[in-house]
């Protein structure tokens, strides 16, 4: 008997939870299921919607199944799903895009699986109001979780047969922080010369997807790109209602529809289950159970194929009717069937991700606010050079000033080098004097950043700052 924590959720989360139990205990799978709560009906127990003993459920069992909850728009609590995600450390957000029968959409070949790196990136949430006039979100991008995500992405694709890996990123923007994603995606492809490896860039990719989807197999991308670039393949095979996720970790996962909550609908009996049901599929593959996986994924595929289907994929059914649908054409255990499972669990075994390198600062940006132009800076402190200054990544000094619409908000970067031009290493007694220098000239600074180059890496190029 397997062990699965079940989280309903809210609006329709009940609805189509029970539709799955429903379909479970018809197809006789062996599963206990462990019900907590999570959500807006348990925020009266805790702050974050995830109460102590829901948590502490997930952490002994290992697997759940996880209905839609709510999250507030800009104010209230967090969102459960970023917070399960984070206290359990699951790095992975797979979500497969497939075709399937009866669905409408406008492809009928798609086949491909999205791996979204679920931890850091923007949503590390931190974000700062610089000025009154400016805001501030830090993405972070690490070594330690682009090495596990690109390794999970190829493990995945060993097991599962597949052929290509993509990774996607914005690394000609964003040159260090994707720069360092893509850097760590080659250095694990490596290790699996079995598989194609290629990157594309998330813009090419994303009108790629919708000309030829049928050309991408397995794709890796940071937090962000992924969020956006899994609902376009979701709207590819039919939207989110047919679009299932799971949050994977070393040693936890959390399996759940990816839709919302639906509390308009909620009640009415009109629920479409089928993402949450397609999750559940990934969940029985993680347990190891993958012949009961392809029995009830049959009689799933055979009811969309018969035209039976619920309201919002275009057929006339209610959740019973279509539940019952399914039920009538599943067939029975096969012989066998929930004997030694194999778990289809990826480690992320990770590579050794931290480089002992010898750092060397040679210079610093500073943040300054001034809301009548470009400041006037210090053109030199001690070995500190005031290099440029740019308002919104435009340089606005020196040379003559773009016609652009000046914010509060400037960078100045000051550079430390010697006669010849070559970088210098400084220490903190500069930076402090650069600092007490330009509050001593009457100007506001916000933050500064440390400009950093690494022995056998370089974290800055002098081409990229000037």
């Amino acid at each position: 008997m397997f062990k699965v924590v079940l989280i309903k959720g809210d609006g329709i989360g009940p609805e189509i939870s029970d539709a799955v139990v429903e379909i479970f205990d018809a197809a006789k799978v062996p599963i206990q299921w462990i019900e907590k709560k999570a959500g807006l009906n348990a925020i009266d127990i805790a702050p974050n919607g995830i109460p102590d003993d829901t948590l502490e459920a997930i952490k002994t069992y290992q697997v759940a199944l996880k209905g839609p909850t709510t999250t507030p728009v800009g104010s209230g609590h967090k969102s459960v799903n970023v917070t399960l995600r984070k206290a359990l450390e699951l790095y992975a957000n797979v979500r497969p895009a497939k075709s399937l029968p009866g669905v409408r959409s406008r492809f009928d070949n798609v086949d491909l699986i999205i791996i979204r790196e679920n931890i850091e990136d923007t949503y590390g949430g931190i974000e700062h109001h610089q000025t009154s006039d400016v805001a501030q979100c830090l993405k972070l991008i690490t070594r330690p979780g682009s090495i596990r995500i690109a390794k999970y992405a190829f493990e995945m694709a060993k097991l599962y047969g597949r052929k290509k890996v993509l990774a996607v990123h914005k690394a000609n923007i964003h040159k260090i922080t994707d720069g360092l994603f893509l850097k760590c995606f080659y250095e694990v492809a490596q290790e699996y010369p079995e598989i194609q490896a290629s990157d594309l860039i998330v813009d090419n990719t994303c009108m790629q997807l919708v000309v030829h989807p049928e050309r991408f197999d397995v794709l890796v991308l940071p937090n962000l790109y992924g969020d956006i670039v899994s609902d376009l393949c979701a709207g590819l095979v039919g939207g989110l209602g047919v679009a299932p996720g799971g949050n994977i970790g070393d040693s936890v996962a959390i399996f759940e529809a990816v839709h919302g909550s639906a509390p308009d609908i909620a009640g009415q009996g009109i629920a479409n289950p089928t993402a949450l049901l397609l999750s559940s599929f990934q969940m029985l593959q993680h347990i190891g159970l993958h012949k009961t996986k392809q029995r009830i994924e049959n009689a799933l595929i055979q009811t969309l194929k018969d035209g039976i289907a619920t309201r919002d994929l275009g057929g006339n059914e209610n959740t019973k009717e279509f539940v019952s649908a399914i039920i009538k054409r599943l067939e029975p255990p096969f012989e066998n069937e929930f004997i030694e499972p194999a778990p289809l669990r990826i480690k992320s075994e990770l590579l050794k991700t931290h480089k002992d390198v010898v750092e060397y600062c040679h210079g610093v940006d500073i943040f300054v606010e001034n809301p009548t132009g470009v400041p006037n800076m210090p053109q030199q402190v001690g070995k500190l050079k005031l290099k440029m200054i740019s308002n919104r990544g435009t340089k606005v000094f020196p040379g003559p000033q773009p016609n652009i619409w000046l914010v509060d908000h400037h960078r100045c970067r000051y550079i430390a080098t010697d006669e010849d031009d070559n970088f210098i290493n400084i220490g903190d007694d500069e930076i402090f004097n650069l600092i007490r220098e330009v509050s001593a000239s009457g100007i506001k600074w916000m933050h500064i950043e440390k400009l950093q180059l690494f022995d056998g890496e370089i974290g800055y190029s002098k081409a990229q700052g000037e």
